[in-house]
C-alpha cells in the first residue's frame, strides 16, 4: 500500500517534477494552507505531513490517527505542536540547510536595498521625480563593503551570508550562544555597537523571543541597518518603529513579522526606511526542489524502516500504522 503523504502547499511543476516518479509508492494529497477543511478531512488519513507555516496545533495532530512524521519543510518548527507530537508518537523532523543559499541571498538583497534607498528612488523614478538626483543620496547611501556586517545567531544561513557580503568587501562579526573561540566572535551589546548592518538569523525559542528589544536597539549605531529573515517574535516590533521614525534607526530589511500575515495597519508598512517582504526569502525553486528531495528521502526511509534524518523531537520509535 502506499505511503499517504498530506502536502500543506499547492506544487508547482518544479516540485510535481520531483515527485512524479514516486507516485508508485508515495500518495501525496495537496491542501492550500489556508483550506482547513481539506486539512481536517485529509489528516486522519495521512501518514505524512509535509508542512511549510501553517500552524499545525495539538488539536490537528490529534485528528491524524495514522500520522507517523510530520516534515518541516524548513528549519523551524515553532509552528508545529513537538510536544504534543512526542506524546503521540509522532516524529517531527526539518531541513537545516535546505534553505540556506536563498534565504542567505534574500537577507543580502534586504541589505542592498535598505541601503540603497531602493523602494523610495523606484517610487519616484516612476512618479517622474528622479532627477535631478536627490543630494542626500551622497551624504546616506552607502556600500555593503564600507560596512561592518554583525550576525546574530551563527548556523548555515548566516554563513552564508558572510561569505557573499566579505566577497563584496565587508568586515564580518558574528555572535552565537557562547564564544566559539574566533577573533570575530562578539558578545551581543558589542556586536550591536560596532555594526553598520545586524542581520538576524535565529529560532524564535524562549530565550530569543524579543531578544532584539528597547534597549539592544539603542546599542545600535542611529545610521545602521536592521536586516531580520528569521522570525518576526525575534524583534520587538513597537520598539523598532519608535526607532526607525525616532531617528535612532537608519533603515530596516524586514522579512518577517512578529504577527503574520502582517496587519495592513502595522505601522512598519508606513515607514519609508523600511523594505518589506512578505516571509518569503527562502522561497524559490531551487529551494523547493531540495525540500521535495529531502521530503521523499525521509518518507522512503519511513516505508523501509530505516532511521529518519533531521528528527528534532527524538522519535525513531513512530508508532505503526493500522495496517502494520
Amino acid at each position: 500500500m502506499a505511503l499517504r503523504v498530506l502536502a500543506h502547499f499547492l506544487p508547482g511543476e518544479p516540485v510535481l517534477e520531483v515527485v512524479s516518479p514516486e507516485s508508485d509508492w508515495l500518495d501525496v494529497r495537496w491542501c492550500h494552507e489556508d483550506d482547513d477543511d481539506t486539512l481536517h478531512r485529509e489528516l486522519p488519513e495521512a501518514e505524512v505531513v509535509w508542512h511549510v507555516l501553517r500552524p499545525l496545533s495539538g488539536d490537528d495532530l490529534r485528528r491524524g490517527e495514522r500520522l507517523r512524521l510530520v516534515h518541516k519543510l524548513g528549519a523551524g518548527v515553532n509552528t508545529i505542536a513537538v510536544e504534543t507530537a512526542s506524546e503521540l508518537g509522532i516524529a517531527v523532523a526539518n531541513m537545516p540547510g535546505a534553505n540556506a543559499p536563498s534565504v542567505a541571498e534574500g537577507a543580502v538583497l534586504l541589505m542592498l536595498a535598505a541601503l540603497r534607498r531602493l523602494p523610495v528612488l523606484d517610487r519616484a523614478t516612476r512618479e517622474g521625480r528622479g532627477w535631478p538626483s536627490d543630494p542626500t543620496l551622497g551624504e546616506t547611501v552607502r556600500d555593503i563593503g564600507s560596512c561592518t556586517v554583525g550576525l546574530v545567531g551563527y548556523g548555515n544561513i548566516a554563513k552564508r551570508v558572510e561569505r557573499i557580503v566579505r566577497a563584496m568587501g565587508a568586515a564580518v562579526l558574528h555572535t552565537s550562544t557562547c564564544d566559539d573561540g574566533t577573533e570575530d566572535w562578539r558578545p551581543l551589546p558589542d556586536l550591536l555597537a560596532r555594526s553598520d548592518i545586524v542581520s538576524l538569523h535565529l529560532p524564535l525559542t524562549a530565550d530569543t523571543g524579543g531578544l532584539i528589544d528597547r534597549d539592544a536597539l539603542d546599542r545600535m549605531k542611529p545610521e545602521a541597518l536592521l536586516v531580520n529573515t528569521s522570525r518576526g517574535g525575534v524583534v520587538d516590533e513597537a520598539a523598532l518603529v519608535d526607532a526607525l521614525s525616532g531617528g535612532r534607526l537608519a533603515a530596516a530589511g524586514l522579512d518577517v513579522f512578529a504577527v503574520e500575515p502582517v496587519a495592513t495597519d502595522n505601522p512598519l508598512l508606513r515607514l519609508d526606511n523600511v523594505v518589506l517582504t512578505p516571509h518569503v526569502s527562502w522561497f524559490t525553486v531551487d529551494t523547493m526542489r531540495r525540500y521535495l528531495i529531502e521530503a521523499v528521502d525521509n518518507c522512503r526511509r519511513l516505508r523501509d524502516g530505516q532511521d529518519l534524518v533531521n528528527v528534532v523531537n527524538g522519535r525513531q520509535d513512530v508508532r505503526r500504522t493500522h495496517e502494520g
